[in-house]
């Protein structure tokens, strides 16, 4: 109560100095001591209320920035800097108070109904003392000097350091470290600021451009709606603009949150009870949809992917980690238009991601989801043109192929998931050889046998039959019919086993694990084959024909009989879906 009373008395003091100084406050020349500015016009009211109980002359201003202002005044500018001076000497003002022009006040809206932006017009007794020379008003002088701007800076806290280079940093002037050290690096994104603005690049901000920087910073956050979500039953919390988004509903393994106000942004949070092969299955999974552009970065390590898409229409950024059991993620899906709003919006995203307990279950599923075959937890799935099948041909991840897939690809993909590109073909053979964009590691590849395999010999053929529906290759069994192709071809065989289309370019296996061949289409000139029929390029003709292009190949060792089970196994190691995309 006594410092409110020391307060009070100090400021009548004041007050009754700036009613002797003021006569002119309403002239062209007034001045503001701006003391706060607030996202939100509740809370605005509320400290402009509370001010109003301790001093006079206390106004709220809408501006032009999206922000409302608590300031005193107006006042001429020698007394605004007396103002100011004062109240900064008592403690009784924020130490980021500072005078303001209003040239940014739009509307008021404390004291209601008042007009305080509007001029004093000149009384008749002003007018009749006016002399008819003509005078050049001294411009008003609002800012600091570089060294008083230092002067006050020195004053600022870490974290008011800390948050102008946030600040900074947001509208693209500042790449360094949030340090609060004012060093080179944040003197010259000051000067960039003060450049951009249109003021004296000193590299030093004033008071003023202190607060005009955290005003604007403030006014973008509340555009974006940038807000902590903690979302329970996914289990994870994080930074979500909800001013572009709002929650839609569950969809497992998918936590949807649609987009507001036409802003095109959409945002996914994943969640779903799981290990490494869950997360890998995801992976792959993720890359199927419309919602992430074939184009764009894809990396997956031991315990975490990140894919990134982006096409004319759309762009992506998805990433996913194990947590505790769990597989825990978020997709950021936005259109073009809003590209420089999330390439500030995505690192708050990920800086503040934080896995909680729980998991979706299951069974969260929106009651009438029309799933279908081309849906996934009710998002489209974006199909190949083409599906083949191929197979390692070293520690690498280079594959061998047929040749359906290269020429009339935009893009081929290996296992829907790593960008591949067509190193060497051989039209006459029908062969393809891809190099993949990224060095992988198989966990198999083939060793060619380098002699013709026994005719009438047990035999599997591994690929992808169903449209390339399933997640991983199968494998069927037959046996080797004719060592020649149906019109005598010496490079080709004959085989008695079923394949389907898109197990075309997938390896022949004989019951040691060796690869002595590589399965043709079923299509020879214009004539379908029977289904019981497949042809196969023969290994020991192919060896050479690679050789002598410069890819490297394993040659087959003698070894023992693997039953069914283990040849199953070695054939699904090296074998790859290959995908065509246009």
């Amino acid at each position: 109560m006594r410092f409110l009373q020391g307060f009070l008395a100090l400021v009548f003091v004041v007050f009754g100095v700036i009613g002797g100084l003021s006569s002119s406050a309403q002239a062209q020349n007034q001045v503001w001591v701006q003391i706060e500015a607030h996202p939100n016009l509740t809370t605005a009211e509320q400290r402009v209320r509370a001010y109003s109980q301790l001093v006079e002359n206390v106004n709220g201003f809408r501006a032009t920035t999206g922000l409302y202002a608590v300031a005193l005044g107006p006042y001429d500018p020698d007394t605004g800097r007396l103002v100011l001076q004062q109240l900064l000497g008592q403690g009784l003002i924020p130490r980021d108070s500072f005078l303001e022009d209003g040239d940014l006040y739009a509307t008021q809206f404390f004291p209601v109904a008042a007009s305080a932006l509007e001029e004093a017009p000149e009384t008749p007794a002003e007018t009749a003392t006016e002399t008819p020379v003509e005078e050049v008003a001294a411009p008003v002088v609002l800012d600091e000097t570089p060294q008083e701007a230092r002067q006050s800076e020195a004053q600022l806290t870490r974290e008011e350091r800390d948050q102008l280079q946030i600040a900074l940093q947001w509208f693209g002037f500042y790449t360094g470290g949030i340090d609060g050290a004012f060093g080179p690096g944040t003197r010259g994104s000051m000067q960039a600021y003060q450049t951009d603005r249109g003021m004296e690049p000193t590299g030093i901000l004033t008071t003023r451009q202190r607060a005009q920087l955290l005003d604007e910073y403030q006014g973008e956050l509340s555009a974006l709606g940038m807000r902590n979500v903690l979302d329970q039953r996914a289990g994870i919390q994080m930074d979500l603009p909800m001013a572009m988004v709002r929650f839609d509903s569950y969809n497992f393994p998918f936590a949807q949150y649609e987009e507001v106000n036409d802003s095109g942004v959409r945002v996914m949070l994943i969640s779903q009870p799981g290990d490494r092969a869950t997360l890998f299955g995801l992976y792959e999974i993720m890359q199927t949809l419309d919602i992430v552009p074939l184009e764009g970065a894809r990396e997956r390590g031991s315990d975490r992917f990140t894919l990134t898409g982006q096409s004319a229409t759309l762009r992506s950024h998805t990433e996913a980690r194990l947590v505790g059991g769990a597989v825990k993620g978020f997709t950021l899906i936005w259109e073009p238009s809003a590209d420089a709003q999330m390439e500030r919006v995505l690192p708050m995203m990920q800086s503040s991601f934080a896995a909680v307990d729980g998991t979706l279950d299951p069974a969260a599923v929106p009651e009438g989801l029309d799933e279908s075959i081309d849906m996934v937890s009710g998002l489209t799935v974006r199909r190949p043109d083409i599906v083949r099948t191929g197979f390692f041909l070293d520690s690498q991840g280079t594959v061998l192929t047929t040749t359906e897939v290269a020429g009339q690809c935009g893009q081929i993909l290996i296992d829907n998931a790593y960008e591949a590109t067509v190193s060497y073909r051989d039209d006459a053979l029908g062969i393809a050889v891809l190099t993949p964009s990224q060095a992988l590691a198989p966990l198999g590849f083939a060793q060619l046998a380098a002699d013709p395999a026994r005719l009438r010999a047990d035999i599997a053929v591994a690929g992808y039959p169903f449209g390339g529906a399933l997640s991983s290759a199968s494998t069927s069994f037959g046996s080797l019919a004719e060592l020649s192709g149906v019109n005598g071809e010496d490079t080709v065989q004959r085989l008695s086993v079923n394949t389907a289309d898109t197990e075309a370019g997938g390896p022949v296996l004989d019951l040691s694990g060796n690869v002595i061949g590589m399965v043709l289409p079923g299509v020879v000139g214009d004539r379908t084959l029977p289904s019981d029929v497949t042809l196969a390029l023969r290994a020991d003709q192919l060896i050479g024909e690679l050789q002598a292009a410069g890819v490297s190949v394993t040659l087959a060792q003698p070894t023992g009989v693997l039953n069914r089970e283990n040849v199953s196994r070695e054939a699904q190691d090296m074998t790859v879906r290959v995908s065509c995309w246009n």
